[in-house]
C-alpha cells in the first residue's frame, strides 16, 4: 500500500471518529441561556469566586484546565473526576495514578464556587457546569480567550477509577498515538493542538520528563537530542534530587510561565518543550503545520482554542435523567 494511501485512509478513519463521537445529541441540548431563570447570576458568582482564588494560589488557573480535561476526556464533562476516595467505598476516577497529582487549588476552586451557588440557587447548578466555566474564566483571567460556555450538564451518579486507563494522554505518547486517541472523543488535530496550547502555563514534575534529560537512550550527551543543548543541561541541574524529591517541578513555558499566549507553541521549534508529548507535535508533519501557525499567530491560536474548548465541552454531558445536580461536588449523591 503506497504511502499516500495509507495517509487518506488513516485521514478518514479520524473523520469517521469524529462524526461518530458519543453523547452529540445530549450536547445539543446544552444552552447559554440554560440558568437564566433559575440562577441568573450563575456565571458572574463563579467568576468571583475563581478570581479571588487565583488571585490568593496562582496555580489555580493551570490546575482547573487539566482538571477539566481530565474529567471530560474519560466519561464525560460530567463532574466524575471532582468525587472524593474519601466519600466513597469504591476508587472514583480521582484515585486513578494518572490523576493522583492532580492539584488540591483546582478542586477547592470548584468547591467554593458550589458552595457559593448552593447559597444563590440551592440544588440548581451542576458540579459539571461549575467546572467548565471556571475554566473559561480562568484562561480569561491569564489574559486568554474568553468565549461562550454553553450549559445544562448534569453530574454523574457514578465514578470508577478504573474507566481511566487508555483514555487520557500521557507525556511520553507520540504524537501520531494522541492523534488517535483524541479522534475516539471526536476532537481532530487541529483542535487537538490547539488544546495544547494550555501548556502555555503550568507545570510539571521532574518525573514527567525525567527520561529526557537523565540516560536518554543512547545519546551521547544523554538527553533527549530534539531538546535545547542548554535547555537540557538547566533541566538536568533544577531536577537533581527529583527522585527524593519528587514535588521539584519545572513550568511548562519557561519564558512566560504566567501568561496565556502563543509562546508555548514558539517554543517547540527551539527545542524548549519540556514534555516528550509536547515535541512530538513539532516532530510530526501533520500536527507541526498547526504549531508553525500558533506560533505565528496569536489570533489565530486564541479563536482556535476557543472553539476546541467549546468543543470539549460537549464530550459525553449529561442531560436531564441521564445525571443529577449534586449538592456537594465531591461526594456521589
Amino acid at each position: 500500500m503506497g504511502a499516500l494511501l495509507r495517509r487518506l485512509l488513516f485521514s478518514l478513519a479520524l473523520l469517521v471518529a469524529a462524526a461518530t463521537a458519543p453523547g452529540a445529541a445530549a450536547a445539543a441540548r446544552l444552552s447559554t441561556s440554560y440558568y437564566s431563570r433559575s440562577c441568573p447570576r450563575v456565571e458572574q458568582i463563579v467568576s468571583d469566586v475563581v478570581a479571588a482564588k487565583q488571585q490568593a494560589n496562582p496555580s489555580t488557573a493551570a490546575g482547573t484546565l487539566r482538571l477539566f480535561f481530565h474529567d471530560c476526556f474519560v466519561s464525560g464533562c460530567d463532574a466524575s473526576v471532582l468525587v472524593s476516595p474519601l466519600s466513597s467505598d469504591r476508587s472514583p476516577e480521582r484515585s486513578a495514578e494518572i490523576n493522583l497529582s492532580l492539584p488540591g487549588d483546582a478542586f477547592d476552586a470548584v468547591a467554593r464556587a458550589k458552595s457559593a451557588l448552593e447559597a444563590a440557587c440551592p440544588g440548581t447548578v451542576s458540579c459539571a457546569d461549575i467546572l467548565a466555566l471556571a475554566a473559561r474564566d480562568l484562561v480569561g483571567i491569564l489574559g486568554g480567550p474568553r468565549f461562550p460556555v454553553y450549559l445544562g450538564r448534569r453530574d454523574a451518579r457514578r465514578s470508577e477509577a478504573s474507566d481511566v486507563e487508555g483514555n487520557l494522554p500521557r507525556t511520553n505518547m507520540s504524537a501520531r498515538a494522541m492523534t488517535v486517541l483524541f479522534a475516539r472523543k471526536g476532537i481532530t488535530p487541529r483542535e487537538m493542538v490547539a488544546l495544547a496550547g494550555a501548556h502555555t502555563v503550568g507545570f510539571s514534575h521532574c518525573s514527567e520528563f525525567a527520561h529526557r534529560v537523565y540516560g536518554y537512550r543512547a545519546a551521547p550527551d544523554g538527553y533527549d537530542p530534539s531538546l535545547n543543548p542548554s535547555f537540557a543541561r538547566a533541566l538536568r541541574s533544577s531536577c537533581a534530587g527529583y527522585e527524593r524529591d519528587p514535588t521539584i517541578s519545572i513550568f511548562n513555558d519557561i519564558v512566560t510561565p504566567r501568561e496565556f499566549d502563543e509562546l508555548y507553541f514558539k517554543n517547540l521549534p527551539r527545542g524548549l518543550g519540556l514534555l516528550a508529548s509536547d515535541a512530538a507535535l513539532w516532530e510530526y508533519a501533520p500536527t507541526r503545520a498547526f504549531v508553525q501557525r500558533y506560533a505565528d499567530n496569536r489570533t489565530a491560536f486564541f479563536h482556535d482554542f476557543a472553539a476546541a474548548m467549546q468543543r470539549l465541552g460537549t464530550l459525553g454531558v449529561k442531560t436531564g435523567r441521564q445525571g443529577v445536580v449534586r449538592r456537594q461536588c465531591d461526594v456521589l449523591d
